[in-house]
């Protein structure tokens, strides 16, 4: 036994069966006991959870997990957090009851939804493999800048199928990431090489090692238990290594299931001629009742050989470490190695033996150990040394208050800009400006940083590395000061949304991670908010607030052709929970859309996060200076916020109404359609909607409360400022720079006839009045669709 392992394995082992117990128990209670509500199968992978129970048996009551260590668990692992909980004490019986029911233990651990302290959300696609990483990255960065000197474990706990997924690879080969010395960051591949449908084929992991290592990790296996290890010490040992080491997974899995006996004769057998001899001389040595558990016996379910990696990981402070953990899916369970046991379920008599095999009392099933007993005492001491402040200790105060930003900033607006070039100047306005708030700004983009605005941001603050690092010497100067060091307030990617969406929402919840609060503003090319949607989504689930704008945004960004021209983003923004989304037209707008963001993270329990659809196309500000001259300042911040404002009503007429609600770059072509219709004698008020995500927002919430209360919604929220009462059964068009069917639901809310315009189709290279036209933006179709909408409310 390694001398550095402190901890009795007899003990240890005791407290491993428990939890394999109670996680097998709690997927069994959820799907034959509890009473069924609507007939469907509830699931809980007792085969998934059972390969890792020694892994996390080993991490938790070891002694090797420190306090404040994070760690992510993979989803199908959901049970066995939940068991290695309770038995710390941080979870109350009666939750083990409700594994995946209404309020109860997620499917999937849940960082916002669990009662119990878990670190990182996790679920499908690989993105709980990634967030450690990304985590770690984090306290790197604010620990530069706010000489927070703790280095905590950001422990990823992944199962082997995970690694297909791309945004994995993304990650870990991004050169900001392997340019920071990550040496805290240690994923654990759980090993067992099955994926839902079949054993994967094949010897994969040398091909994965040879990946991590040619990116600088450090790759170390527990490959073999202790009992396999002394067996190929002994005569014949290495050819049952070498028998055990070529084979493929599909065969290693039939073979571990086999009878002693079918075991031997298949091992012998099916191994090279040369070898047969030294093999049956080996095996000779083991009984029949011995061979099946020597030949199971993988360095994942060896509690000393986990311990020993562990500490190994912790001498390579340079680099992260992966390790590749062997185990067995459904490990000591009936089914073990079993190609179909994804989804398969202990029956009751099976769980009647599984009880007996592990020593728990009927009368006791849910039982922790005696406070008294040697687990007892293990459970405790794992308890005060990871928990010592309790499971969920109290936050930290934010150094920065939402009175802290301010509400406006008193730069210098163009007349004519783009909502894309202000956001970039109000960053290094506030740059500029200094003091509480600046300082915990961090901006971030995936190698999109110059043509996204943020240039004159980085010239403020500079690229952040690690390290310093010189910029190389140039006889032309540079309009970009690119000097990456510690003390730089922008994070370079590669050319990776998910690598960008998952940064994001790490240092969105760097609060509560390691006690430091930043302000995350991010940048993508708006068409790509799509590739990083999962990473996004992932963000807002766990509960992270950030900033981030999605630029240049819908066919205005006409040359660069279809694939580069975004539709569907703006309703993303309008639908994606957690998230506030904006698409201001004027400069002002922007300002204080970006402020709110700002503010909105400084909300650690109901901000949100921020949205901002932007665009590059210049725009004459003079009609927003108009509603300046009759509406206060704070009052039309209010209003934008809330999600609009009327920007332009005409002279009462006793000829036809039209209303127009218009978004985005698209509000100066809905005001020159106004103008012509004017001149046509029809009335034409025209709306400026800043946020169809606040207007639904006000509007679904009012809807809601009236159904839960079974009475008639006594408002419909800030869109009755918007429309008047007289106004309610005008005509109405709808227009914006993306999807028609975003803004088309403000017809249905007073049920005025409705034309609603967008971009349905995809578009192409050219110039942007080309590009209107062809989506049927432009101010001609608009004017049409005021006839269209008048049409149809006279026949109405």
């Amino acid at each position: 036994m390694d001398p550095s392992i402190d901890v009795d394995l007899d003990v240890l082992e005791q407290i491993q069966q428990r939890i394999l117990w109670l996680a097998t128990r709690m997927v069994h209670e959820a799907n034959y006991e509890r009473p069924a509500t609507d007939g469907s199968k509830v699931g809980g992978h007792q085969a998934s959870s059972a390969s890792v129970v020694s892994i996390l048996t080993a991490m938790y009551f070891g002694g090797w997990l420190r306090a404040g260590d994070r760690v992510s668990i993979k989803p199908h692992a959901s049970p066995v957090f939940h068991a290695v909980q309770y038995l710390l004490g941080n979870l109350e019986p009666e939750y083990l009851k409700g594994l995946r029911a209404f309020g109860g233990l997620q499917a999937y651990p849940s960082r916002t939804k669990d009662p119990d302290p878990v670190d990182f959300s996790t679920g499908s696609v690989g993105l709980g493999a990634t967030a450690p990483i990304f985590a770690a990255l984090t306290e790197r960065y604010a620990s530069t800048h706010f000489g927070n000197s703790e280095r905590r474990r950001y422990v990823a706990v992944v199962g082997d199928a995970e690694l297909d997924e791309g945004n994995v690879w993304e990650a870990i080969g991004d050169e900001t990431i392997r340019g920071t010395r990550l040496g805290n960051v240690l994923c654990i591949v759980d090993l067992n090489r099955q994926s839902l449908d079949r054993v994967i084929p094949g010897i994969k992991v040398q091909e994965m090692e040879a990946l991590f290592h040619g990116i600088g990790w450090h790759v170390i296996e527990a490959k073999y238990g202790r009992c396999l290890q002394a067996a190929f010490a002994r005569p014949g040992g290495e050819a049952l290594r070498q028998r055990i080491d070529d084979m493929p997974n599909e065969e290693y899995q039939e073979v571990v299931r086999l009878s002693g006996t079918e075991a031997r004769e298949r091992m012998i057998e099916c191994a090279a001629a040369v070898a047969r001899d030294q093999l049956r001389t080996c095996l000779d040595q083991f009984s029949d009742a011995e061979l099946p558990a020597l030949l199971g016996d993988l360095g994942g379910h060896d509690l000393h050989e986990l311990l020993v990696s562990f500490s190994a990981a912790d001498r390579e402070p340079g680099r992260p470490t992966v390790l590749f953990a062997y185990t067995m899916k459904g490990w000591r369970l009936p089914f073990m190695g079993d190609p179909l046991n994804h989804a398969a379920l202990l029956n009751a008599e099976q769980i009647a033996v599984l009880r007996e095999q592990l020593g728990v009392c009927a009368d006791e099933e849910w039982a922790r150990f005696p406070a008294d007993s040697p687990a007892g005492r293990l459970c405790g001491e794992a308890t005060a040394r990871l928990y010592p402040c309790g499971p969920r200790p109290p936050a930290r105060a934010t150094p920065i208050q939402p009175a802290d930003v301010p509400d406006t900033l008193d730069s210098r607006v163009p007349r004519v800009t783009s909502s894309q070039e202000v956001f970039g100047n109000a960053l290094v306005e506030l740059a500029r400006m200094g003091g509480k708030v600046a300082e915990r700004i961090v901006t971030a983009s995936p190698d999109v940083t110059i043509s996204t605005s943020l240039g004159g941001w980085v010239n403020r603050t500079g690229v952040w590395a690690e390290n310093p690092a010189e910029a190389p010497a140039t006889a032309v100067p540079r309009l970009l000061r690119w000097e990456p060091g510690p003390g730089g307030q922008h994070i370079e990617l590669g050319i990776s949304e998910m690598n960008l969406f998952m940064l994001l929402g790490q240092l969105g919840l760097s609060h509560e991670m390691n006690g430091e609060l930043l302000l995350p503003v991010g940048t993508v090319y708006d068409p790509f908010v799509c590739r990083g949607l999962d990473a996004l989504i992932y963000g807002t689930y766990s509960g992270s607030k950030f900033v981030f704008a999605g630029t240049p945004a819908g066919v205005s960004l006409s040359p660069e052709g279809g694939a580069h021209q975004s539709a569907i983003t703006a309703s993303i923004g309008l639908e994606l929970a957690g998230t506030r989304a904006y698409e201001p037209c004027f400069a002002r707008e922007t300002e204080w859309c970006l402020l709110e963001g700002l503010r909105q993270c400084l909300d650690r329990e109901n901000g949100l996060s921020t949205y901002l659809r932007l665009s590059t196309k210049p725009v004459e500000q003079a009609a927003f200076d108009a509603v300046l001259e009759r509406i206060e300042e704070a009052e039309l911040r209010r209003d934008v916020l809330r999600g609009g404002y009327r920007l332009f009503e005409s002279a009462v007429s006793n000829g036809p109404r039209v209303m127009m609600a218009a978004c985005g770059a698209i509000v100066p072509e809905a005001l020159e359609a106004a103008h012509e219709l004017c001149d046509e004698g029809v009335g034409v008020t025209v709306l400026n909607i800043t946020s169809a995500d606040a207007l639904y927002a006000g509007w679904q919430a009012s809807n809601l409360a009236g159904v839960r209360s079974s009475r008639v919604p006594s408002s419909s929220g800030h869109v009755e400022d918007l429309i008047r009462p007289d106004e309610r059964r005008l005509p109405l068009v709808t227009v914006l720079d993306g999807a028609s069917h975003m803004l088309a639901f403000l017809g249905s809310i007073f049920g005025q006839p409705t034309v609603s315009l967008g971009v349905d189709r995809f578009g192409q290279s050219g110039a942007r009045a080309d590009l209107y036209a062809y989506t049927g933006i432009d101010s001609a179709h608009i004017f049409n669709a005021a006839l269209a909408a008048l049409a149809r409310g006279e026949r109405a």
